[in-house]
């Protein structure tokens, strides 16, 4: 797909992330970068030992703009991993786009979108109807990770998450209540330059063959409660020959800042469906994190069933396209992370420098039939990853990937960890 440079203009003076909007401005402009440097050794590693690698990680370029004080937002994250990690990053338990435990470069453009948050504005009468369209998250599951108090990526993420896809949203928001459904396209993206698939070779539609719907709710204003479910066609085949995916999430999310710092907590359950549930793979995760002052403490418990696949020359590749024969069995993955920073600029601000050390510690067993054998494959069932860096970035502090249009202007604070 070619882009016009007038759109890559456009989608620079349009671009950002999550944030509320001043009632008073009648445009604004917002820019936001983040990267990570870490030294992360895992042990062991497919078919070896401890390995030790020093990266750049999460690199990101993000921007957002307001017009019409606020009716119409644009949304732009340049994610530059394909440069920094084109290999993936090491990461414990990562699957996922032929990656395996290596966390996959995500696509150079990761999101470009416009939003309404409020169509008719009918905000003042107590509800709204917001529309959002282009490249992003479909409004499925929870937050993505790279916005949450960790390095490293659960080993839910496909499950929980549905990312890089071109997406057409409406959304339903009446008091605290917000309805979200979607249609966008089922492929997964095979490279980092790769876009959307919008029609196939024989001009049937790509881009609506997939649908999600995610309801939203906020008892109390610190209190967020989700339940979604989507339909994906084909996801591991772009030209959609591949298998069908259903999918289900529920979270339970808890954010406040009591005057002596800052609290967090998440609670998520959620299962992938493949084939009409010939495989089938669900996660439960619960993680929190305390930030006093400078200091924040934060900790992940998963357990996770991912499809153990059949692995290329590479051990960290899988066969793409996937098919059912490539699936060997399943693994569940049961893992804990504890995570200590510091940051040494102040939490209020919009610039963060957080040194950070990071522990994952846990197992992985085979559940269900197949051929698939941990012992065989890593020597041993227990495994274990240790991060240790720097996390630097600016304007992240209030930022929640993949919530857009009337998810940016409804009640949120800055992040224990970003």
């Amino acid at each position: 797909m070619t882009v016009h440079p007038g759109a890559w203009a456009l989608a620079v003076l349009l671009g950002g992330s999550a944030t509320a909007l001043p009632a008073q401005s009648r445009f604004f402009a917002r820019p936001m970068a983040q990267a990570i440097v870490s030294a992360t050794s895992m042990d062991p590693t497919p078919y070896g030992g401890r390995l030790t690698e020093v990266r750049v990680v999460q690199p990101v370029l993000m921007g957002q703009a307001g017009l019409a004080n606020g009716r119409l937002l644009g949304t732009l994250t340049l994610n530059l991993e394909s440069l920094t990690i084109p290999d993936g990053e090491l990461t414990l338990g990562a699957w996922g786009e032929g990656y395996v435990d290596r966390r996959h470069p995500h696509t150079t453009v990761h999101e470009l979108l416009l939003e309404a948050p409020d169509l008719f504005g009918t905000r003042e009468r107590g509800g709204r109807i917001g529309l959002v369209a282009g490249k992003g998250f479909v409004p499925f599951g929870t937050d993505d990770p790279m916005s949450r108090p960790f390095l490293r990526y659960p080993v839910n993420h496909h499950l929980s998450q549905i990312l890089e896809r071109a997406v057409l949203i409406t959304q339903l928001e009446r008091g605290p209540v917000l309805l979200e459904g979607a249609l966008f396209n089922g492929d997964e993206p095979e490279r980092a330059s790769q876009w959307p698939l919008l029609r196939l070779p024989d001009g049937t539609a790509r881009f609506g063959d997939s649908r999600a719907l995610r309801l939203t709710v906020r008892p109390v204003s610190d209190l967020e409660l989700q339940a979604s479910i989507a339909a994906v066609k084909s996801p591991e085949h772009r030209l959609a020959a591949g298998g069908n995916v259903d999918k289900w999430s529920t979270s339970a999310r808890w954010h406040d800042q009591p005057e002596w710092g800052e609290r967090y907590l998440l609670a998520e359950w959620a299962r992938t469906d493949e084939l009409d549930g010939y495989f089938r793979f669900e996660t439960i995760l619960v993680e929190g994190a305390l930030r006093r002052e400078r200091w924040s403490a934060s900790y992940r418990i998963e357990s996770t069933d991912r499809p153990e696949e059949d692995r290329l020359q590479d051990p960290f590749r899988s066969l793409r396209p996937h098919h059912e024969n490539s699936i060997l069995g399943t693994g569940c993955w049961t893992l804990h992370t504890v995570r200590i920073t510091h940051d040494l600029a102040d939490p209020a601000g919009p610039l963060s420098v957080i040194p950070f050390a990071e522990v994952t510690m846990g197992s992985v067993r085979k559940t269900g039939g197949g051929i698939f054998d941990p012992t065989a494959l890593y020597g041993r069932t227990s495994l274990n990853q240790v991060s240790i860096g720097v996390q630097m970035g600016w304007g992240m502090r209030h930022h929640r990937m993949g919530r857009y249009g009337t998810s940016h202007s409804r009640p949120e604070h800055s992040h224990v960890a970003h």
